[in-house]
């Protein structure tokens, strides 16, 4: 935990209210492991500090791009421990600016005016092997959709390819994607964020971050793209010179 003016002085209450939450939502995520425990001071009282502010922040905007609290706790046990308060700021800053639009809660008729055709049983089956919508969570309530992705789950609904195929290369892109993420975020830690966690008195400092992570993402999307399409040019003419040899 960090000292100085870091050290921790919150009562669970003050920083329940401090973050805009229960002091029972505060306890759940503790014992979670969302939280790292609190400084036990005088009369066994728990005292918390700007890490766990911090913490509390970077989860609330997880939540608000879509992830479930499981998917949050894998997250947050990926980042070093050590994370001061002011890392956990810069981070918050990238997930908000590198996060794709948030998913929509669309009634049936509304999703078909969307996609603007009908949707039959099989086409929705395939629409959420897809990843562009989750069936609803009762009888007759709405879907949750990815509008981003909506367009190009249509066009692929014309496409003759088998529902398990569809599985399949969803797997293998959502696994390559990600160790793609990986590598380029463990890049941007040790080329980029090291060397601006060592200006953190500059009161500018998560702002720059912030802009820096919203001008490389486009650069990095057109770059990922750009080298898929060519790898998969070669993939496939390969594939296709080696079947008329034999």
């Amino acid at each position: 935990m960090a000292t100085g003016t870091d050290e921790p002085t919150l009562t669970v209450d003050e920083l329940a209210a401090r973050a805009g939450v229960t002091v029972r939502t505060v306890r759940f995520y503790s014992t979670r492991g969302l939280l790292p425990p609190p400084v036990i001071g005088p009369r066994r009282v728990g005292h918390y500090g700007h890490v766990h502010l911090s913490r509390l922040a970077l989860i609330e905007e997880l939540q608000h791009q879509g992830m479930t609290l499981a998917a949050i706790e894998r997250y947050l046990q990926q980042l070093p421990p050590d994370l001061s308060a002011q890392d956990l700021a810069i981070h918050r800053a990238l997930v908000a600016s590198w996060a794709p639009d948030s998913a929509e809660d669309m009634e049936r008729a509304e999703l078909e005016r969307r996609a603007g055709r009908e949707l039959s049983g099989e086409d929705v089956d395939r629409l959420a092997a897809m990843g562009v919508l989750e069936r609803p969570s009762r009888p007759g309530g709405p879907f949750l959709v990815d509008p981003g992705l909506l367009r190009l789950g249509v066009e692929l609904l014309e496409v003759p390819i088998a529902h398990e195929t569809i599985l399949a290369a969803r797997t293998v892109l959502l696994e390559h994607t990600r160790s793609a993420a990986h590598e380029l975020s463990r890049l941007f830690r040790d080329e980029v964020w090291t060397p601006y966690r060592e200006r953190e008195s500059d009161p500018e400092h998560v702002k720059a971050m912030k802009s820096l992570s919203a001008h490389m993402q486009p650069m990095v999307l057109q770059a990922l793209l750009t080298a898929f399409q060519r790898s998969l040019k070669e993939e496939l003419r390969a594939a296709f010179t080696a079947d008329e040899e034999r």
